[in-house]
């Protein structure tokens, strides 16, 4: 039976989503209004024709509509998430459809040895790889210090940060010249708040860490660059915020709305292609509906 697939509408067009809640991590399917995987005036031209991609939190959010526009572009796709198998499963239907492949691997990705499973998984299948995209993340909200538990700082910063370094040093015995690194940041690095401390401090992590490493394998013709999105209406936004929450957000950027996970997919891609991004290293891309402006 052929997978079915809703035709996306313009990003444009959506507005601030209402009241819910999940638990974390969050499930697209549960969204209402559901997310937009893809802007359907995006049309691919080859871009990452024969590349194979590696991309964490692939199942859903930002990774999901990453991982499609890569499809689109003629990439093959291996997408990891921690226990969302709807989700996965619905982004590998989508991806079949586009004609390209795509495996699921599940699993914590602040486990190191899952990291290697991971790098070791998709070379087995495809053969090679040339695009790491390091996106899962978790957030939670604290009112203030205080209420930061240890046990919590530590999970965060595995998921956050020592998830994107140990799956990069899995994957660099496999990046050639040419490769390319995507380090999912975000607008928390630049203006973080108060009750997403831990989260916050993560994603100014991940900003050195893609700068410094964008320095060391630049030698290797390795590029190495970031997305700090911001804010963009993902499965951990209702895991994350009360329902209250959910009638302010997006409303303070110069857009007036929440972004949408197709808005962010075109930055991965020109970050992902040599024929786009040949010449830039260790730069972050903003899209933030107009949030700020950053050095």
């Amino acid at each position: 039976m052929k997978p079915r697939h809703t035709k996306p509408t313009s990003p444009s067009t959506q507005r601030v989503p209402p009241p819910q809640k999940q638990e974390l991590p969050g499930k697209q399917t549960k969204m209402v209004p559901k997310p937009l995987d893809e802007d359907p005036r995006y049309k691919g031209s080859g871009k990452l024709e024969g590349k194979v991609a590696i991309i964490t939190g692939g199942d859903s959010g930002i990774g999901r509509a990453a991982a499609i526009a890569f499809a689109k572009e003629g990439a093959d796709v291996a997408i990891v998430y921690l226990s969302e198998e709807k989700d996965a499963q619905q982004t590998q239907q989508r991806i079949a459809q586009l004609g390209r492949r795509c495996i699921k691997i599940r699993g914590d990705v602040g486990d190191e040895k899952l990291c290697q499973k991971i790098v070791d998984q998709t070379v087995r299948e495809f053969g090679h790889l040339e695009i790491l995209v390091n996106n899962a993340a978790e957030q939670h909200v604290i009112k203030g210090l205080e209420e930061l538990s240890a046990e919590q700082l530590l999970k965060t910063y595995k998921t956050n940060f020592f998830g994107y370094v140990y799956l990069t040093r899995a994957a660099l015995p496999e990046l050639k010249a040419g490769a390319s690194i995507i380090n999912t940041t975000s607008i928390q690095a630049y203006e973080p708040d108060p009750y997403l401390m831990d989260y916050a401090s993560t994603k100014g992590a991940i900003l050195n860490f893609t700068r410094s490493l964008a320095r060391e394998l630049a030698a290797k013709g390795i590029r190495v660059n970031g997305v700090a999105p911001g804010p963009i209406w993902t499965p951990l936004i209702p895991a994350s915020f009360e329902p209250e929450k959910m009638e302010k957000f997006g409303r303070d950027t110069p857009l007036k709305r929440p972004g949408q996970p197709s808005e962010c997919a075109p930055s991965y891609v020109f970050l992902a292609s040599e024929i786009d991004s040949s010449y830039m290293t260790g730069q972050v891309l903003h899209p933030n509906g107009g949030s700020g402006m950053y050095s």
